[in-house]
């Protein structure tokens, strides 16, 4: 077995190199975003220009009848009120969750130390019986540090990601009055800000942590890892709740400013006589930005946490190979360089300057992140790895090949692109499926639903194929720690998969403002088509999301089963079975909860915004300004109450089965769950996004087809605008939090592991 090229002291190097690259990248993007200004200069306040662009700018205001001035006045207004009202929900949403943070720290603790009764002395290990490790109760301590680590940093980058977006969104909509071109590169350049922040931070505070561990733990390296799975599950914990939180709060302000605005009083999406719209646009970057960042966070945390436990009872871990240990952190090293170059072909290598090239453009940077990571594993398999080694494999150990485990991470990779391009495919109105989805709507919103149903559980098809053959030549090659790097290799683009997730809620918001500023039709078209792209994006990124979640789960479950001592998983003993059937009804009671959530604050939205429209004299008009406050709190209150029963559902059923039946029984549940949750979740998020992607096609009229259907306010539309509401709840809240949901329960069931394989199961006791 030849050693690895790369030398332990090379990857000390490389790692946080990376990682401080990746931050330094985005604060250049910062910097370029701020030199967008939203306070006018006095020159143009004078009606004077300062150079050749102030004047045309100036004069394309005037000849739009719109006073450019009192235009970036009020981008400014708008923009600060959107960032105060997602700050404040934060606050208030943090408060809560570190409320919990620590009581869920203390609780980990307790359990992890009770294994051996609290006791500071050295115990047998778990898997080399003749070898010495760490008490239980250092395992405790790390844990429970490693737990705090993990959701601060989950938590922070929820946060930069959210403060990142409402910095950006009034500086696209200045932008897009020189062009879309323009705007895309500002909002994209925020997008890649946010991208880079997470995956630099996820990283370099991982390695960091785990080199702070070292300390204590020496040659340990078995408990080490061990402890260090407490990151991953502090990173989900939090990404939980920003999920459902975030998710319910931007659902109850966006349905209820479709029903009353669009459907009853008629009037455009973004009308600032609309008392929802502000937070509405509060909840874009809630629920969309500071959510699903702290939901891939969880998901890069989780699957980087799996593929180290697995090494470190395996040869990498036995015979301290550093190097090779890295291996996850390598591979997420050179995605970060790799998104770097990737990055700059969409905002300096290639200029935008027409609408239809935004998709193009956008498409493109998954292909090349994707050719170009592909080189990139290549390079780090063939030196940061020994020719051979052995992998754990329930008990035994299995000869591995670097090549086998370039090919396992590739396909992961690959896979993420499969199932990204089946999701615009099914959610984009560039294509049939949407189309024929807006078709229906000549019938109504009857056929609207049924067919968007339809499409839904179609698209599942592709995907769950496609994770299927990843799990099938991962696990051949190199068992469960295949299946983690495979889920790694999905996650490895992240920045760039943030980047253009991000990019859709920041022009979604840009859209918004324009409208609400007055902005001249010319401008609302140019923020459409960059939001219409964004939509598909977010698509995409949910599809990225779940298809990881998948792999993720699956490799924890591994690692779960190894270390609860479990031989096999027999589905036909009842034990095992009634955990199965349980686990695969959780997503379909948790859905319910997240839906029902949504439906109650919307419908506490609607009678608000009616009450506004029926005795504020002056509104239809324009005369009078409507109370955006009351609607923001309602959406606050609603979201902090409701996300607490589904977060607890989560949290405690691994807890509760693996205390009263046992590690056997817990395993059915995790696998049930796992099995139902990809394909619920899957087929919400693309039947709500090609519902909303449907009314944009009409909205539009861009074809022959679009206008037959068309304008805004006949009847398909109106078909089209409540297929759309359906499926708010589904894209944005149920869907996307299904994929945490199964995510979580793995780790959580790794981390107490110890505790449920020596104390559990006490119905069974009894």
């Amino acid at each position: 077995m030849a050693p690895a090229i790369l030398t332990t002291l090379a990857t000390e190097i490389i790692i946080p190199v990376c990682a401080v690259v990746g931050i330094l990248f985005s604060l250049l993007q910062w910097a370029l975003v701020s030199k967008v200004k939203v306070t006018p200069s006095e020159n143009i306040s004078r009606g004077k220009s300062n150079g050749y662009e102030d004047e045309l700018l100036i004069q394309e205001d005037q000849e739009d009848g719109v006073d450019g001035y009192n235009v970036v006045i009020k981008c400014a207004d708008i923009q600060n009120a959107i960032s105060e009202g997602a700050t404040s929900f934060l606050y208030t949403e943090y408060q809560y969750v570190g409320v919990f943070m620590v009581v869920f720290a203390i609780l980990i603790f307790v359990f992890l130390g009770s294994v051996e009764g609290f006791s500071t002395k050295s115990q047998k290990c778990t898997y080399d019986v003749t070898r010495m490790c760490k008490p239980a109760l250092a395992t405790a301590a790390f844990s429970t540090i490693a737990f705090v680590l993990g959701a601060i940093t989950s938590i922070v980058s929820g946060f930069l990601g959210m403060k990142i977006a409402t910095y950006a969104n009034a500086r696209t909509t200045l932008e897009a009055r020189k062009g879309v071109g323009k705007a895309f590169v500002t909002a994209f350049r925020s997008g890649a800000v946010m991208g880079f922040l997470l995956a630099a931070n996820g990283l370099l505070v991982l390695y960091i942590a785990i080199n702070l561990f070292k300390l204590y733990y020496g040659d340990d390296w078995e408990g080490l890892f061990e402890a260090i799975t407490g990151y991953g599950l502090g990173g989900s914990s939090m990404a939980l709740f920003g999920r459902v939180g975030g998710g319910i709060y931007t659902k109850a302000a966006d349905v209820g400013a479709d029903l009353v605005g669009k459907v009853e009083r008629n009037i455009p999406e973004d009308d600032p006589r609309n008392p929802a719209v502000i937070a509405d646009n509060v909840g874009d970057n809630v629920g969309d930005i500071a959510g699903m960042g702290s939901d891939l966070f969880g998901s890069y945390a989780e699957s980087s946490c799996a593929a180290l436990v697995v090494a470190s009872i395996s040869s990498f871990g036995i015979e301290h190979d550093f190097t090779a240990m890295c291996y996850p952190l390598l591979v997420s090293s050179v995605g970060i360089l790799v998104c770097l170059i990737t990055t700059l072909f969409a905002t300096d290598f290639f200029e935008i300057k027409a609408v239809d090239e935004i998709q193009k453009a956008l498409k493109n940077q998954l292909i090349i992140s994707t050719i170009l990571m592909t080189a990139g594993i290549a390079v780090v398999s063939f030196i940061g790895l020994p020719t051979s080694f052995t992998i754990y494999n329930f008990g035994s150990q299995k000869i591995v090949y670097n090549w086998q485990l370039f090919l396992c991470v590739c396909v992961g990779l690959w896979a993420g692109l499969i199932i990204g391009f089946v999701t615009e495919y099914y959610t984009s109105n560039a294509y049939s499926p949407v189309q024929d989805v807006a078709d229906s709507c000549r019938t109504g919103a009857a056929t609207n639903v049924i067919f968007g149903l339809a499409l839904g559980y179609k698209s599942v098809i592709i995907p769950i194929f496609a994770i299927a053959i990843s799990i099938f030549v991962s696990f051949s090659f190199a068992a469960m720690y295949g299946i983690a790097v495979a889920a790694l290799g999905m996650l490895s683009t992240i920045a760039t998969g943030l980047a253009i997730d991000a990019y859709g809620p920041i022009s979604d918001n840009a859209g918004g403002i324009a409208e609400m500023a007055g902005m001249s039709h010319r401008i609302r078209e140019r923020t459409d088509a960059l939001d219409a792209a964004g939509n598909t994006t977010a698509a995409i990124g949910k599809g990225f999301a779940i298809g990881s979640a998948a792999l993720v789960s699956l490799a924890l479950f591994g690692a779960f089963v190894s270390r609860a001592g479990i031989q096999t998983v027999d589905v036909l003993t009842p034990k095992v079975f009634i955990g199965l059937i349980v686990g695969a009804m959780l997503p379909y009671w948790f859905s319910a909860m997240t839906m029902k959530s949504v439906g109650s604050a919307a419908l506490k939205m609607v009678e608000e915004v009616r009450r506004q429209f029926n005795t504020i004299p002056g509104l239809m008009e324009g005369l009078a300004k409507p109370d955006y406050t009351t609607c923001v709190k309602i959406s606050t209150d609603a979201s902090i109450k409701e996300m607490i029963p589904p977060g607890a559902l989560v949290m405690l059923t691994p807890l509760i089965v693996g205390t009263l039946f046992g590690v056997e029984t817990l395993s059915g549940v995790l696998a049930g769950a796992l099995v139902s949750g990809v394909q619920v979740a899957i087929s919400a998020s693309n039947t709500g996004g090609a519902w909303d992607n449907a009314k944009k096609y009409i909205e539009a009229g861009a074809s022959e087809h679009a206008r037959t259907l068309g304008p805004k306010g006949s009847e398909p539309h109106k078909a089209a605008v409540i297929g759309d509401t359906i499926g708010d709840p589904l894209k944005d809240t149920s869907g996307p939090s299904l994929n945490i949901l199964i995510k979580l329960m793995a780790v959580e069931s790794l981390v107490f592991a110890p505790f449920f394989a020596t104390h559990g199961g006490l119905l069974f006791k009894l």
